[in-house]
């Protein structure tokens, strides 16, 4: 990867960012199957388009200060495949004693819908577009309000690929070549979340640097 950042494309992530007060970082985890090393070749039990979130995981950034001045995370029960596989809870470290006690997708997005408003100027990122299609999937399904309706997203993964030239790659390895290290686990929303704020963070101080 490109160690150093094309400077004027830098100076335009932070640029529209600072429009906004606040960035929520968002991380999805979803109901998901893949065969697992020497398996014997099956169907799926979670198709594609029948994935559904099971964490959300919300980081605030002030983007003033440049702190996380709050966390949010909550389990969600799937409603088509109730049952984690073992590929998901392998993956995720997400038990399913946690999805059985969650809330289902409307709930949780009414607590999601009721935190926004102690952010009236915001708007939020994901590490590519996957979270924000996921997210209208479940709306769709749940056939509840949008969870972030009206508010700007950025794609923070595009952004990342343009400053440093590279090509697209996962989050916690964006992450570690910035220098940063990795806190938490990998593949959970809410430590994905708080991870991503940090990354933010940093190329938004490295922009006000150059500006």
């Amino acid at each position: 990867m490109k160690t150093l950042p094309n400077t004027r494309k830098l100076r335009t992530f932070e640029t529209f960012i600072s429009a906004f007060e606040f960035m929520l970082c968002v991380d999805l985890e979803a109901t998901c199957d893949e065969l697992i090393g020497a398996e014997s070749p099956r169907k799926l039990i979670v198709g594609p388009d029948e994935m559904e979130t099971i964490e959300i995981g919300l980081a605030v950034v002030d983007l003033r200060t440049l702190e996380t001045v709050e966390m949010f995370q909550r389990y969600v029960r799937p409603v088509l495949h109730p049952t984690l596989t073992p590929f998901c809870t392998s993956l995720t470290s997400i038990k399913q004693a946690d999805v059985d006690a969650a809330q289902e997708f409307s709930e949780v997005a009414m607590e999601v819908a009721a935190l926004l408003q102690k952010y009236p100027s915001a708007l939020w990122g994901s590490w590519g577009h996957y979270d924000a299609d996921q997210l209208a999937a479940d709306v769709l399904r749940a056939n509840c309000r949008p969870i972030l309706p009206g508010i700007a997203y950025l794609d923070i993964e595009r952004c990342y690929c343009e400053i440093f030239a590279c090509p697209s790659l996962g989050l916690r390895p964006a992450v570690e070549a910035l220098g940063l290290a990795w806190s938490g686990r990998y593949h959970r929303g809410i430590d994905d979340a708080r991870n991503l704020a940090n990354m933010v963070t940093l190329l938004l101080e490295k922009a006000r640097c150059i500006s």
